[in-house]
């Protein structure tokens, strides 16, 4: 699988986060200066500080996403041999032992919960980090490992079936 086909895919959905996020935390700012009336100010601070709030949080969300940004620059992932222990960059396969339904997981250093298509539209793929649950339960595993994920307080097994 082409990983660079997905790093650019995911770094399109991220300067799209912050575009966003820019957008908004703009209009927040600019809705706490001049949203209401010199009287409409005095009488309620309250507004304007509840939008200086969310300008905060978008402000935060902009950062995040340019700092992931930053950090996919730099990440090249390579391919994994037959049998090799999953690591950062691989391509996982899992089948979930409940359902017996699969999916498949990018393990990147940063997008973590974003969701991508292969390359031609080719299936999708959940791109997890290391930090999170399931890339915690599959890291430094091979395949025809069984590994425990619990994902909202919730327990499930799941079997590593492809690594790339």
């Amino acid at each position: 699988m082409d990983k660079g086909f997905l790093i650019g895919q995911l770094a399109d959905q991220l300067r799209e986060t912050a575009r966003t996020a820019r957008l908004a935390m703009a209009a927040a700012n600019t809705e706490a200066r001049e949203g209401a009336t010199a009287a409409e100010r005095r009488e309620d601070s309250r507004v304007a500080q509840e939008n200086s709030g969310l300008a905060r949080g978008h402000r935060a969300r902009l950062e995040r996403a340019n700092a992931e940004l930053a950090i996919l620059e730099k990440f090249r992932p390579g391919k994994f041999p037959a049998q090799a222990r999953i690591g950062l960059g691989a391509v996982v396969e899992v089948e979930i032992e409940s359902g017996g339904e699969g999916r498949t997981l990018f393990l990147a250093p940063a997008g973590a919960g974003i969701e991508l298509t292969g390359p031609g539209g080719d299936g999708f793929l959940s791109v997890v980090t290391p930090a999170s649950p399931i890339g915690r339960a599959v890291l430094g595993h091979r395949v025809g490992d069984v590994v425990e994920v619990v994902v909202n307080g919730e327990s499930s097994e799941w079997t590593v079936t492809y690594v790339e």
